[in-house]
């Protein structure tokens, strides 16, 4: 594995401004905390973290991760599928060239799906949930924008949901896995998929599975989010570990994930 794939140097992030509340799921006020916590540890994993305001009501003004795929020097954009979410894209587009010095790539294919909250990229290859969300144009996107990794699609269960929300990334060559049937299924397709193999550490709790491994450190929830899993956690993993309360943000999005696009830059 090339570890410096999980070695980034900057967090594009939202801003939590107190524009209109659109959703009544999340309590702002709590939201805007976490968040906060979220950009300070960040901060401290040797991120420079760069906020934007996007202009867009709470959630989607922190909600990136589906607007983009970045890996290795390379944005693919995903298609807009509102006004709000096309400036949003503009802006990313903005900050990942000028002042990232990232190529910037976007989806031409009319028939394409795609939302980064579909796209597993291992450190060696990528994995694109297929579902309502994503589908295999837009896996072929993936495959396209990084011709050096492998890209394999995921079938996704019927009434399952993105990708991320049942496995993520936990360290080098681990896959952190939730419990369910849905997370047992998709890990059994990417085993037989995979061009790799990977070290799997189940979780009970499958809202644990979504963590971020930054910089050497895993990120996962709190003990009082996860309690089951926050033992495994400790039992298992024999590395920097940070935790982090995520219950407000998590209710709008996939989980730890969602909030940043990391980037390397050159």
């Amino acid at each position: 594995m090339d570890f410096k794939m999980h070695e980034y140097t900057h967090a594009v992030v939202g801003k939590v401004t107190p524009a209109f509340r659109i959703t009544d799921r999340a309590d702002l006020n709590d939201a805007r905390r976490q968040h906060d916590c979220y950009l300070r540890l960040l901060r401290e994993l040797n991120l420079e973290v760069v906020e934007v305001d996007f202009g867009a009501s709470f959630p989607a003004n922190v909600l990136l991760e589906n607007i983009a795929i970045v890996c290795h020097g390379i944005v693919l954009l995903t298609k807009a599928t509102s006004n709000k979410e096309d400036e949003m894209m503009k802006i990313v587009k903005d900050v990942m060239q000028k002042d990232l010095g990232q190529t910037v790539i976007e989806m031409t294919d009319p028939d394409a799906k795609l939302i980064g909250s579909d796209v597993l990229f291992t450190g060696r290859e990528f994995f694109v949930g297929i579902s309502d969300t994503s589908n295999e144009a837009g896996a072929s996107a993936v495959a396209e924008a990084f011709p050096e990794f492998p890209c394999t699609p995921i079938k996704v269960s019927k009434g399952a949901q993105h990708l991320k929300q049942y496995i993520t990334v936990a360290g080098p060559d681990i896959l952190c896995v939730g419990a369910s049937k849905e997370a047992k299924e998709l890990l059994k397709r990417m085993e037989r998929e995979a061009t790799f193999s990977y070290q799997t550490l189940t979780v009970p709790e499958d809202e644990a599975a979504n963590c971020l491994y930054v910089n050497g450190t895993l990120i996962h929830r709190a003990i009082e989010e996860i309690p089951d899993s926050f033992k495994v956690f400790c039992e298992k993993i024999d590395f920097a570990r940070r935790s982090i309360c995520f219950s407000e943000l998590a209710k709008v999005s996939t989980g730890l994930s969602a909030c940043s696009l990391l980037v390397r830059k050159s």
